[in-house]
């Protein structure tokens, strides 16, 4: 039985298309947004609206349909900053233009950074990837084949070399080789907090030697069949680094998918791109209209 979010709240409005809605059915609502990782707090204002809503009104299940949406929309929007795309971004900064991915072990961070790059690649752009996480060595070889793939420059040393120093010499390529964006790989060990956060510090203190106001963006990588992990590792993240956006990988509609409501509602930091499969063109621009169409769509 398939238990995702997509899947429960599809089958409702499916199964219930024709009917009046009636208590019970916000109730059984309730029930789905609280196994979807989406939080209590999300769950009490969209299910205390909809029970406003039908109390002296026979509502369709479609009419429904447009009132949840219209209240999950409004939810994410209220703290959500207006969103720039990052080629916006990079088009109007002075090149380079250095993003430090971060992210823990496991999400899909490293193909992520391939597809970033390859992503830049097809928009006309001139990227060059820092193998800063050098505590794995299959990051850096894994790096390395995904480069050759994109056919974009990548900036390594050995294995345990410190990752500042790679950090350095890949943006000090980008200036000296007239690279448009640097792309830097980071470790994700969230076990050892504090060691984490003196390396991003650290890496942050020496690209600013080259480029004062580098790095242009840190974008967290989150897997998205880790549910209320993700949400965890937005918060861990965000207290030790200023979080400018999220990638979201593996989101193949399997997932459970709430926790990215709850990531827009709580915290200002934009979803720029969904990972929905392993090659280099599986990176797509995220849209929550689009998103929460999809949620509800039979």
């Amino acid at each position: 039985m398939n238990n995702s979010f997509f899947y429960k709240i599809k089958k409702f409005f499916f199964d219930k298309k024709q009917d009046i809605v009636k208590k019970e059915d916000i109730d059984n609502i309730e029930k789905i947004l609280l196994s979807a990782d989406i939080g209590t707090k999300i769950t009490i204002k969209i299910v205390s609206n909809l029970e406003k809503k039908i109390k002296n009104n026979n509502i369709k299940i479609d009419d429904l349909k447009k009132i949840l949406k219209n209240d999950i929309l409004n939810i994410v929007k209220v703290k959500k900053k207006e969103k720039e795309s990052i080629i916006k971004k990079i088009e109007v900064s002075k090149k380079p233009y250095v993003i430090m991915i971060v992210g823990v072990n496991g999400v899909g961070k490293t193909t992520t950074i391939g597809k970033l790059s390859f992503f830049f690649k097809k928009k006309g752009y001139n990227p060059i990837i820092g193998a800063s996480d050098t505590f794995r060595e299959s990051a850096i070889e894994q790096l390395e084949i995904l480069s050759k793939k994109s056919q974009v420059s990548i900036i390594k040393q050995k294995i345990n070399s410190d990752p500042a120093s790679v950090a350095y010499d890949t943006v000090q390529s980008a200036i000296s080789r007239k690279k448009d964006i640097v792309l830097i790989d980071t470790a994700g060990r969230l076990h050892n907090r504090i060691n984490l956060m003196k390396e991003l510090s650290k890496i942050d203190k020496v690209i600013k030697k080259l480029i004062p106001k580098a790095p242009h963006e840190i974008i967290l990588v989150i897997d998205a069949n880790t549910g209320q992990n993700a949400f965890e590792q937005t918060k861990n993240f965000s207290y030790f680094t200023k979080i400018s956006s999220i990638i979201i990988t593996k989101m193949d509609g399997t997932a459970k998918a709430g926790f990215i409501l709850k990531i827009l509602n709580e915290y200002n930091i934009p979803i720029q791109y969904i990972g929905i499969g392993e090659n280099l063109n599986d990176l797509k621009e995220f849209n929550e209209e689009i998103f929460i169409d999809k949620i509800l769509k039979n």
